[in-house]
């Protein structure tokens, strides 16, 4: 079966293509690109007018729960949530039960991926045994199996011994260290942001300082390895600074930050005490979101990721103090993104298509998808003028636990296409997809 797309807007920077045109899918891969395609016998003829078409988005910091917290979600349901959301590839961080930190346990996740057949699971494996951060994990081992990256996300290394260990070895394996920085010590006990939001809440605070010591302990330690380094869920407007220094003198350093740090503050946490908005690391200043802001505009900010999640309802409505921390956002970046961004002329399609497809596949070393032909049709079209109010019935994630909740935000994933196969149609999830 063959898919041509007609009159779509195709966004895609490594061609330097801004352009209308039709595109033709035939089997896995893209068969034609051209201002006019004339459809074939058998064609299903999709009118994609007042559309834009780009490679397949990738979201690189995700959390499925699966194996072990699949009361939250699992492979299959955030699967669905990923395609729902216009996503093709998403990376899955290792904070599972027990934590993947071994070959076996990245070919379960890519295995459970390919039986649910909707996107492209990729998972990191943990960089510590255990993410305990005392002892180096099966690193070789889970590249051999498909392991994308490396993180102990939810915990920063707190040794940089360990780490510059980690950090050698990795760099052995052409992949990146994807690091979560937080220096416990500082961080500890901390529920909202240290500073108007800690005083006005009585809360403990988090201070910035936490996550900035460690974004520049590490960005030292890249320098001394010569390992990629990844700076994950960034949320200050001086880690930014940071992490544009070290791209200025030519180190190897990438960094991401989520929706929920671009377009809420510690402001938006009022006395009705939203635990949806309770984050780590937590929602900072509003400066601190234009900042961000401005770092992804300009290129120093390379990816949009949503740290995906889930948590089921008892674990978020409780009180704030021990509620879980995070949020769900794969069905609400794009829209997000859109609205805030692009819509409003702080960032062109151009620059979303590089954040939020061509940056993560390049800084997890996955073959690029480029709208040419020859090429894996690994593509998201979404409709820029699609508004949708943002309900707990829009998610497809098994959790519901969303920031946005009541948002009206535009641009709707409409149809997305993985090896050919037609995932999500008209806003609808295929299961198994159409071939």
């Amino acid at each position: 079966m063959a898919f041509l797309l007609k009159g779509a807007r195709v966004v895609d920077p490594q061609l330097n293509l801004d352009a209308v045109m039709d595109v033709r899918i035939d089997g896995e891969t893209i068969a034609e690109v051209a201002a006019t395609v004339t459809p074939q016998e058998g064609d299903i003829v999709i009118d994609a007018k007042g559309k834009v078409l780009t490679p397949g988005l990738v979201d690189m910091h995700v959390h499925f729960r699966d194996p072990g917290f699949e009361y939250k979600e699992t492979i299959e349901t955030g699967s669905r949530a990923a395609v729902h959301g216009g996503f093709t590839d998403v990376a899955t961080m290792p904070n599972t039960n027990p934590v993947t930190d071994n070959g076996p346990a990245v070919r379960f996740q890519i295995d459970r991926g390919n039986e649910v057949g909707l996107i492209h699971v990729r998972p990191m494996g943990a960089l510590t045994k255990g993410s305990k951060g005392q002892e180096l994990a099966e690193i070789g081992n889970m590249v051999d199996e498909g392991a994308s990256a490396f993180s102990d996300d939810g915990h920063g290394v707190q040794s940089a011994g360990m780490m510059r260990t980690v950090m050698e070895y990795v760099s052995q394996f052409d992949r990146v260290v994807a690091a979560h920085c937080e220096i416990e010590s500082i961080s500890a006990g901390g529920v909202v942001n240290e500073g108007r939001a800690s005083t006005r809440l009585g809360m403990f605070g988090w201070p910035a300082l936490g996550e900035e010591l460690e974004i520049s302990r590490d960005i030292d330690l890249c320098r001394l390895t010569g390992c990629p380094l990844h700076i994950c869920h960034i949320s200050t407007g001086r880690g930014a600074e940071l992490v544009r220094a070290a791209k200025k003198e030519g180190l190897p350093v990438t960094a991401e930050v989520c929706p929920h740090h671009l377009f809420l503050s510690e402001d938006d946490i009022t006395d009705t005490y939203n635990t949806n908005l309770k984050m780590n690391p937590p929602l900072r200043t509003a400066e601190d979101a234009l900042a961000l802001q401005a770092a992804v505009a300009d290129g120093t900010v390379d990816c949009i990721v949503t740290d995906h999640a889930p948590h089921a309802a008892h674990e978020k409505d409780c009180e704030w103090e021990i509620s879980y921390f995070g949020c769900i956002g794969l069905e609400t970046s794009l829209p997000l993104m859109v609205t805030n961004m692009v819509r409003a002329n702080k960032l062109s399609y151009t620059g979303l298509v590089r954040a939020m497809a061509v940056n993560p596949r390049r800084i997890l070393r996955l073959e690029p998808v480029k709208i040419a032909a020859g090429y894996k049709a690994d593509l998201t079209l979404f409709d820029p003028e699609k508004k949708v109010q943002i309900t707990t019935e829009y998610f497809e994630s098994k959790s519901k636990n969303s920031a946005f909740i009541g948002a009206e935000l535009y641009g709707v994933a409409t149809d997305v296409f993985v090896d050919g196969k037609r995932v999500l149609a008209n806003e609808v999830v295929v299961p198994g997809g159409e071939k």
